[in-house]
């Protein structure tokens, strides 16, 4: 399969960056093709200039400014987002990839009418999430568990419609053990593989 990594955390040395290899390694061992968006790395720019925002609803010119971005996900068949978990959902980085990048016409269509939001990008179909969350599980569902739901429902009705979710989330990150740590990597490791 072929799998788009999306990785944001502005720390080399984070446990997110323990995440990113592991799951780097886990889907190669798996035979998967792989690309990377490392977001720090590259220099995204998490904000919509005004130009964009007004191009936003135009096919093809609101492609321009993140074309390369597009082009790698209609190349992937699955797609997995690595990051921490702040303040219940994706870093500010991530969120504006959501935002310029998951744009009308080349992601998916408008409704017409009452109609619902139109697929665009079937080639993905399978999407996964591995994330570091400060809060205990119970918390965390108590606040409707954001970050998953924008990622894993807010995607569904622009993806393949068989789309397979796995979300894999380490609660309490600031205070887990080494051992807890160990134990997710591991798990992860073992899982993500089969995309």
């Amino acid at each position: 399969m072929k799998v788009l990594v999306v990785y944001c955390h502005p720390c080399p040395d984070s446990f997110s960056a323990a995440l990113r290899e592991t799951v780097l390694a886990a889907l190669e061992k798996s035979g998967h093709d792989i690309r990377l968006t490392d977001l720090y790395a590259a220099g995204f720019d998490p904000v919509m200039s005004d130009a964009e925002r007004r191009g936003y609803h135009t096919p093809v010119e609101n492609e321009a400014p993140v074309a390369d971005h597009l082009a790698d996900l209609r190349w992937c068949e699955g797609l997995v987002f690595v990051y921490p978990t702040w303040w219940y959902a994706q870093p500010a980085m991530l969120k504006g990839w959501l935002d310029r990048v998951w744009i009308p016409h080349a992601t998916f269509t408008l409704p017409e009418g009452q109609g619902p939001i139109g697929r665009v990008l079937t080639n993905i179909r399978s999407i996964a999430v591995v994330t570091t969350l400060g809060s205990p599980w119970w918390w965390w569902m108590v606040m409707g568990a954001p970050g998953r739901r924008i990622l894993l429902s807010g995607f569904k009705p622009l993806v393949h419609p068989r789309c397979r979710t796995r979300w894999f989330g380490l609660h309490k990150m600031d205070s887990v053990t080494r051992d807890a740590r160990e134990r997710f990597l591991a798990r992860v490791g073992s899982r993500i593989g089969a995309m």
